[in-house]
Formats: structure tokens, sequence, C-alpha cells
């Protein structure tokens, strides 16, 4: 594939103040243009920073490489500490001005942010495949859900209301309100890399918070793509800010020691998500984290099996398994073990592996040669306990990242690597001989995200799901995420939610006003 760079002017950044409208804000943030991209199939990508309106280079570069093939792909700026301060600058200086926007104006920029959105699919759409390795399938699945995600949002800005109520006794009106919490950090994954920034940045700046986002260093271009949408949309500069960057510890470590910034939304990694909030402890920063997950898939005598294991399928093979929500472990009631197990391997034995843009490819490669370490040395500590090898276990040699789709049925359940999230195309499976151990051994785990229960009987599901200690359960169904539910988990699975009518409200400090009124004046 040839890169092709091209260099453009630079325009000089674009502030938003209470001295100029916002008509001709509007204006000049749609006049900037980026300084550089690079021709990523079937179009131009920004690869800099953008910051209060501009796209800025970066005195420095890292690659962003196909998975699928291993070649490098883009060179991306690598921005600094000063440079991602700069961002927060931006963010802080246009916060008072983005939060006095009107409901409806900021709705307006929704709406044509979602039709740029739209228009651009396609591009999107192949550089997500491009950078993350995902099928094109997957790709465009994500892709609709990030819009409707958007599209949401873009509903829910005019109907975000307050209460009012009679003082316990009487002389004064309570009235509750709620405002923006300020200037947010937003850190993405690369596994999802347009379904979290739309979902984050569209629930902020929704609220009226000015963003800087901190994309993923496997996946900035699809950022990229997203942030240019907003700024053609005409979000006013300093809204929305991005900021690639290979530094990503000293960085968010600035950034989150800096007392205007007021929030941090996270998706990652338990153990980043707690070195996050230890870091908004001294200053009391508002946090939403989004963790890791052991999700437990219940496969009940009574379920229906070839529904069980398609679903298991997509549950824990979407992404080549690299999804906070997949089906960690697979607990089968052993009257149906045998069966389920067999319609199991057989499907997961027809997957086909290979390159995303391969139309007939249903499960992409590892997201690095890192990471597909980790996956081969997963596997070799399974083959070193009471673990048995039913599908898969190698990697695919040639070009790429590339590995098996891997099943073990697993004896050894005490053993500290089955409670950790395996983040792999492995998929495992244990046996069961009651409904209350399926439960007991689906909450034996630190996390508590995602969980999965199927049966015929409705009133099993609802009593079981009430049991499981998950922030989510889906019943006969391996995938959930929709945008009018509350997504997130509990325990070290994370705090807050992402999704439904709350989603907007994590990024709102609600205020109380007490009110007196002199009832005494009007006559009774």
């Amino acid at each position: 594939m040839t890169i092709i760079h091209v260099a453009l002017p630079t325009k000089q950044p674009v502030s938003y103040t209470t001295h100029r409208t916002f008509e001709e804000t509007l204006l000049m943030t749609m006049l900037a243009t980026p300084p550089s991209t690079v021709r990523v199939r079937n179009g131009e990508v920004p690869v800099g920073l953008y910051i209060d309106g501009a796209w800025l280079p970066a005195s420095r570069t890292f690659p962003v490489m196909n998975p699928a093939s291993g070649a490098t792909i883009a060179e991306v700026a690598d921005g600094t500490v000063a440079q991602a301060v700069a961002a927060l600058d931006a963010a802080v200086a246009v916060q008072g001005s983005w939060r006095d926007v009107l409901p409806r104006e900021r709705a307006d920029l929704f709406h044509r942010a979602h039709r740029l959105l739209v228009e651009r699919a396609e591009q999107i759409i192949e550089t997500m495949t491009l950078e993350s390795g995902k099928p094109l399938s997957e790709a465009r699945g994500e892709f609709q859900l990030s819009v409707d995600f958007f599209l949401w949002y873009a509903e829910q800005i005019a109907h975000l209301h307050g209460t009012y109520a009679h003082g316990s006794r009487g002389a004064y009106r309570i009235v509750t309100t709620h405002q923006p919490v300020g200037p947010c950090l937003l850190i993405t994954p690369w596994n999802f890399p347009l379904l979290m920034i739309a979902r984050k940045a569209g629930a902020a700046l929704a609220a009226g918070c000015p963003v800087v986002v901190k994309s993923a260093k496997e996946t900035p271009l699809t950022c990229a793509l997203f942030v240019e949408v907003l700024h053609d949309a005409g979000f006013p500069a300093g809204v929305v800010n991005l900021v690639h960057t290979t530094s990503s510890s000293k960085v968010s470590e600035t950034l989150m020691a800096d007392a205007r910034l007021r929030k941090v939304s996270f998706t990652g990694s338990t153990g980043v998500g707690s070195t996050l909030l230890s870091q908004a402890a001294p200053n009391i920063t508002n946090a939403s984290m989004e963790l890791g997950g052991d999700g437990p898939f219940l496969v009940l005598e009574d379920a229906d099996l070839d529904l069980a294991a398609e679903q298991a399928i997509v549950c824990k093979f979407r992404n080549a398994g690299q999804a906070c929500v997949a089906a960690n472990r697979i607990i089968v009631a052993r009257g149906v073990a045998d069966e389920f197990t067999r319609k199991f391997v057989a499907l997961t034995e027809s997957l086909k592996v290979g390159d995303g843009f391969d139309p007939s490819t249903e499960v992409g490669p590892i997201i690095s040669a890192q990471q597909r370490d980790t996956v081969k040395e997963l596997v070799d500590r399974f083959a070193g306990i009471d673990a048995t090898l039913l599908a898969g276990g190698h990697e695919i040699q040639g070009g790429g990242y590339f590995f098996e789709p891997t099943v073990f049925s697993v004896n050894d359940r005490d053993n500290d690597l089955c409670h950790q999230e395996l983040f792999a195309p492995i998929a495992t499976i244990y046996t069961v001989d009651s409904v209350a151990e399926a439960v007991d051994v689906a909450n034996d785990t630190t996390y508590g995200l995602a969980a999965y229960v199927f049966t015929r009987d409705l009133s099993r599901a609802i009593a079981v799901s009430e049991r499981l200690d998950f922030g989510m359960v889906g019943v006969n169904r391996g995938i959930m995420a929709d945008p009018a539910a509350a997504f997130g988990g509990i325990k070290a699975s994370g705090l807050g939610r992402e999704g439904g009518h709350d989603a907007i409200y994590e990024f709102l400090e609600p205020k109380y006003l007490a009110i007196t009124v002199d009832e005494t004046e009007v006559a009774l």
C-alpha cells in the first residue's frame, strides 16, 4: 500500500469567546483546515493533534500498524505532556461559553455531525478495519451502534430536567437543576475505537462539557475521523480536543493532577482504572470507569442449545475475543454439557480467520504482536492445569498477528488462571450440577460487568439474573449494548453508566436551590 502524505497550510487556531457570535465561530471553525493528512484507502485522514480548533503537528510521530499485515499505514503526531496541557487550557477557556449554548443550538450541532458521520460511513468503517483488524462486518456494526448513540444524545439534549417540590415544612421550595461538571478527560481504548469516543464524547458534549480525548495509540485514525466530523459540523474551537501520544501515563498523570480537570471517563483495564482513581482522589475529580470483565455465560439444562452455541460464538469471538463483555467462562449444566460442547466446538472450528477486508472473514487478527504473545502464554498456562484442549490453540503463521479460535474444557476452576480476564480468542467451558452451582461459579470473581443466561424458563431467567452480581445480564442473547440501555458494571468492573437516560447526567452535577416563598402574601 502506498502512503501519500499531503501538507496543507496551517491556519490560526479559532477561539470561541463571548465576544464572538455563535454563527461567526461556526463559520471560522469550518474554515480551519488540517496541516497534514495521510491517504488511507478511500480518503484523507488527519494525522495531527486537534487542539483549540486546529490540527497541529508534533515534533515526533509514532507508527500506526495494520495488525492483519504488520505493515505501517500511517505516522501520527506523538503529543507531548505540554501539548496535552494546551488541550486542557483550550477546554478550560471555552467552558463558560459552551455551557451557555442553548440546548437547541447544541442539538443542531449534533444533528449536523450525525449527518456527516452517515455520509462518511465507508471511510470510517474501512479505516477502523485497517487499524484495528476487525472484519468489515463488525466494523459496520460498530459504526451503526456509534451513530445510534450519538443520535440518542442529540435527542436527549433538550430533555434534561430538574425537579420542583415543596419544602418539608413549607415556607420555601426545593428546585433541583443540573450544570456541566466541567472540562473532561476521555480515555478511549483500541478495541472499539469509534464506539468509545462517540459514546463518551457524545454524552459529555451534550451535557455542556468541553473534552480532551486521549486516543489509543493503536487506533488513532478512527478517532481523528470522528473529531474531524465534529470540526466540520461546526463545534466551536476548544470544545473538542484530541491528543495522540505514546506517553500515555505521563499525559494522564499530568492532566489528572490539574485541578481544572473536573472529570475523567476511562475504558480499559481494571489496573489502569485503579491508578486513575487514585490520581483522581487529591482533587476529588469526578470519575466514570468501564473496566475489565470476567463474563460468565450460563447454559442451563433447558436452554435452546443451538441458540446458546451460536450466541456464545458471537459473544466470545467477536473482535477476536478482545472485548471486556466477552464470554470469559462458559458454564454449562452437566446434562447438556456434551451436546452443547460438540455444537460449540464445531462452530468454533468453522470460523474463518483472516484479513478483515476479506468478506468471508469472521475473526480478525490480534491487535499487536505483543498481545498475540500474551495469547500464546495463556494457552500454554491452560495446558499446564487440568484443562483439555478441544479446538485451536495455535498461532497462524504468515503476515499479521493471527491466532486460532481456541476452546478448553476446564476442571480445575479454583486455579487463579480461571479468575482473570482473558481478552483473547480463548473460550473455557466449565460443567456444573445445578442452577445454584452455576450462579455460585458465575459470581466467584472480582469483576461484575456482563453475564449471560440461556434458558427457556422465563421465571428461572429472572430469578437467576437477579442473583448474578453483574451490572448487565443478557437473557438468551450475547450482544446487549444499546443507546437506550445503561451500560456498565459493578465491583472491579467500574463506576457509572454509559447509555440510557443516565448517561448525560454522568457529566452533570445536581444543584439544589432553596427558594423562600412568603405564602402569607397570598390570600387563600
